[in-house]
């Protein structure tokens, strides 16, 4: 069965709003019920079509760029980026990070974030490669900004059970 375009476009909403785990009923809700339920699930669901100007607002509100709720064009592949080998990175103390000097740190993971399509902004594993090359913004070794990283607590430490 071929989906219609309006159908995609509900599948990258569906995808993205429950990668942030949020439910129809808790977008309305933290939206102040700028995004009610029921249209967000036609939405969802193809039944209905979303305007540029409600797009983008959803965008906002998801915390990701517009274009990323909208599906690839025909023959594209959103492709995932192996993450063996690296460190998870704590996306909610990255962000709360006061010191300009990581900006470009916050820069390079939402570029990641975006090939990635990984969007749930709580944790993101980053490869060696890529700690290497902001390594080099910092004229540090990887090891050296990794213990920088965990020394302000934005190293991601797994939970023990």
């Amino acid at each position: 069965m071929t989906l219609t375009y309006a159908q995609r476009v509900g599948e990258r909403l569906r995808n993205i709003r429950k990668q942030k785990g949020l439910s129809l009923q808790d977008v309305e809700m933290m939206s102040t019920h700028q995004f009610k339920a029921s249209v967000l699930g036609a939405y969802e669901r193809g039944e209905r079509s979303i305007s540029v100007p409600r797009l983008q607002k959803l965008a906002t509100f998801y915390e990701v760029p517009a274009e990323q709720l909208l599906p690839a064009e025909a023959g594209m592949r959103r492709s995932a980026i192996p993450t063996q080998g690296g460190v998870a990175l704590d996306l909610t103390r990255l962000h709360e990070l006061e010191e300009t000097e990581y900006e470009p740190v916050r820069r390079y993971i939402s570029m990641i974030q975006v090939q990635r399509q990984d969007f749930n902004g709580k944790v993101l594993t980053i490869r060696r490669d890529d700690l290497r090359a902001l390594s080099c913004l910092f004229e540090m070794t990887p090891d050296q900004l990794e213990e920088r990283l965990e020394d302000l607590g934005v190293l991601h430490q797994p939970v023990s059970l």
